[in-house]
């Protein structure tokens, strides 16, 4: 019988992507593993591959098509032996539909996934599999809060355990949120209409629910870096370009070891309970053309500062080629966002959830200081940390920036 294929969910925050082309036309054969297509999804281009034998029969949606939501049906595939009449009279709606593979869609679910996916219903009807149901009810989950990671959403085994374990957020029902008035364009105005790209919209829509729905709070400390800068030129010194650390190096290890001092920032609040993450995986800001992906430096707190310096590089240089894969930006406990080379003395950043707690970081700039009541000039880097009070409060907030303090302004300590 036919098989349609549909358009995935590539990551948990994907409704809709772009079916970027077709890397096989229709009457190719195809064999399991082939890339089929690319789609470019809210977060990276993604390669779809064939999960079955045989002929790509039928396009239903034509390459450069924008705005394709998550289980439409894209292609028809003919199973080996089957011909061009096993469509006649064949409908997509009632055929049975897979979702095209991709080398990620068969790992393990991802440690505190960024949002995890509703679960998938047909009607009123949750899609597991039998053992799913099972392993839930023996457990006392509701199936329906449960985010299913096989196709079209299914519920399997790996979704229960990890929900189960922790190590995956229950979806809950999202809140209406209230929709802004459109805004008055002034008469004659003179504009030029921009379409919104996906991640544009992605970004929007979590920016308004996080604002909407988290409690935020604000504080605000001054580091002293001159003893880190002078560190670092030790460091750097006789180093290739590529290779040199940088100062957001020094940030990402120092929060790192700050999280394990206190442990209580590296948590996420559920209407349950709060989830207590123990891995130290930090989330880096990377500025790309149309928005902005938080790449994951994992077991941070266990990698030297070259090692950590590296990886941001890789990562950094992925995110802004669109190639990076999704358990490369989702998860991560604690999140860093540096302005400080753009000249930005100090902001607040919004909490990227399930995260509680994100850290705004500005440039150092020379600034008076009162030393043993004698003023005096030092560098300054103002570090703003925004932080989900149901889960980090003023208290613990503080101590966290105390012990950052502490790493920053002793940076040989950071070292050892």
């Amino acid at each position: 019988m036919p098989i349609t294929l549909t358009m995935p969910a590539l990551s948990p925050t994907m409704t809709e992507g772009r079916l970027a082309q077709w890397l096989k036309k229709e009457g190719d054969e195809v064999i399991a593993g082939d890339v089929i297509a690319e789609i470019e999804t809210d977060k990276a281009t993604m390669e779809l591959e064939a999960i079955d034998d045989g002929v790509l029969a039928k396009i239903l949606i034509a390459a450069e098509t924008d705005g394709v939501a998550v289980n439409t049906p894209i292609a028809i595939v003919l199973e080996e032996g089957e011909d061009a009449s096993a469509l006649d009279g064949y409908a997509t709606e009632a055929a049975p539909t897979v979702a095209a593979a991709t080398p990620e869609a068969v790992a393990a679910p991802a440690a505190a996934p960024a949002a995890p996916a509703a679960a998938a219903t047909g009607g009123d009807r949750v899609i597991a599999s039998p053992l799913a149901r099972r392993l839930a009810k023996d457990a006392g989950l509701d199936i329906a809060l449960v985010a299913g990671s096989g196709p079209r959403g299914r519920i399997v085994k790996a979704d229960v355990l990890a929900a189960q374990s922790g190590g995956q957020a229950l979806a809950v029902p999202a809140a209406a949120t209230p929709q802004a008035a459109a805004p008055v364009i002034p008469a004659g105005a003179n504009y030029e209409e921009i379409p919104l790209t996906g991640m544009r919209k992605t970004i929007a829509r979590r920016l308004v629910e996080a604002k909407q729905s988290i409690p935020h709070i604000y504080l605000t400390i001054d580091c002293e870096i001159d003893k880190l800068l002078a560190l670092r030129a030790d460091v750097n010194e006789g180093r290739e370009k590529a290779d040199k650390v940088s100062v957001n190096d020094f940030v990402v290890k120092a929060s790192a070891l700050s999280m394990l001092k206190v442990p209580g920032v590296n948590a996420s609040w559920t209407d349950t309970a709060m989830l207590q993450y123990n891995t130290v995986d930090i989330s880096i800001a990377v500025a790309i053309e149309g928005g902005l992906i938080t790449p994951v430096v994992r077991d941070a707190d266990k990698k030297s500062l070259g090692a950590i310096s590296a990886e941001v590089k890789m990562l950094a240089g992925k995110a802004r080629d669109g190639k990076l894969m999704p358990e490369e930006y989702q998860g991560g406990g604690f999140s860093i966002s540096n302005l400080g080379m753009f000249g930005i003395r100090e902001f607040s950043a919004i909490i990227n959830p399930p995260q509680s707690a994100i850290l705004a970081v500005g440039a150092g700039s020379q600034r008076p200081v009162v030393k043993d009541g004698a003023l005096t000039v030092a560098t300054v880097m103002t570090c703003t940390m925004s932080c989900d009070h149901r889960v980090v409060d003023g208290a613990l907030g503080a101590e966290f920036l105390a012990a950052f303090k502490g790493y920053i302004e002793n940076p040989l300590s950071i070292l050892l």
